[in-house]
């Protein structure tokens, strides 16, 4: 029977958030207003770690941007965020985390609250072909700003690996072995229903619930 390994990203593969910095990285490049943008992305970043975000105002907040440019542009600009930003966060421990369930033949799946246009590139460096992310809404090709189904985010994970495995023609019970791997409380709803959850680098709250029930930690700075 084949074992399933689920990877957080923020945080956990990447030594980052691709999210909050994504909106950085836009301020720098003179596309979006420093003023009215980064107070919004501190507050909204200081909620999710709180376990209090909005993730409807979230989303809005943070999809728009994709709406005001052409796919075309976003993808180019990607590249650059890419090389920029985020592969100085990927780290050698999160890769070869990733090579050891590979090589075992493991089903790997990147499951991130993060939108699938800044995190599939991502899941893709890090050689994963599955990625579970919040879905942005797309009408003839190009981001509406809206959401596409379910967003990827606390109980919203148990939802999407759910419908997902559907699609494949399986269920979490059908692998011998389920793995999580991730860094925050948030995650706890898909954290408690695999067989091996993982806390990575875990923020306070995961590490004392880790610790509580006799759950691994570990780093991959």
């Amino acid at each position: 029977m084949q074992n399933l390994a689920l990877f957080d990203l923020d945080n956990t593969l990447l030594a980052g958030d691709s999210d909050y910095n994504w909106s950085l990285f836009l301020i720098g490049e003179g596309l979006l207003d420093a003023k009215t943008h980064q107070e919004r992305n501190e507050q909204f970043y200081q909620d999710y770690k709180n376990g209090c975000l909005d993730i409807d105002a979230f989303l809005e907040f943070q999809l728009k941007p994709l709406s005001q440019h052409p796919k075309k542009f976003l993808d180019e600009l990607h590249l650059k965020y890419m090389e920029k930003i985020i592969r100085p966060m990927m780290t050698r421990k999160a890769q070869d985390l990733v090579n050891r369930h590979k090589a075992a033949g493991d089903l790997c799946v990147v499951i991130t609250a993060t939108n699938s246009f800044v995190t599939k590139p991502i899941a893709t460096a890090y050689g994963i072909e599955h990625l579970i992310g919040t879905d942005p809404e797309m009408v003839g090709g190009e981001y509406t700003g809206g959401v596409s189904g379910v967003p990827s985010f606390k109980e919203g994970k148990v939802t999407r690996i759910n419908q997902w495995l559907a699609e494949q023609g399986k269920q979490l019970d059908d692998f011998a072995a389920s793995y999580f791997y991730s860094d925050s409380h948030n995650d706890l709803p898909l954290m408690r229903i695999v067989t091996n959850p993982v806390a990575v680098d875990a923020d306070d709250t995961l590490a004392a619930y880790a610790a509580e029930q006799g759950w691994p930690s570990i780093s991959l700075r």
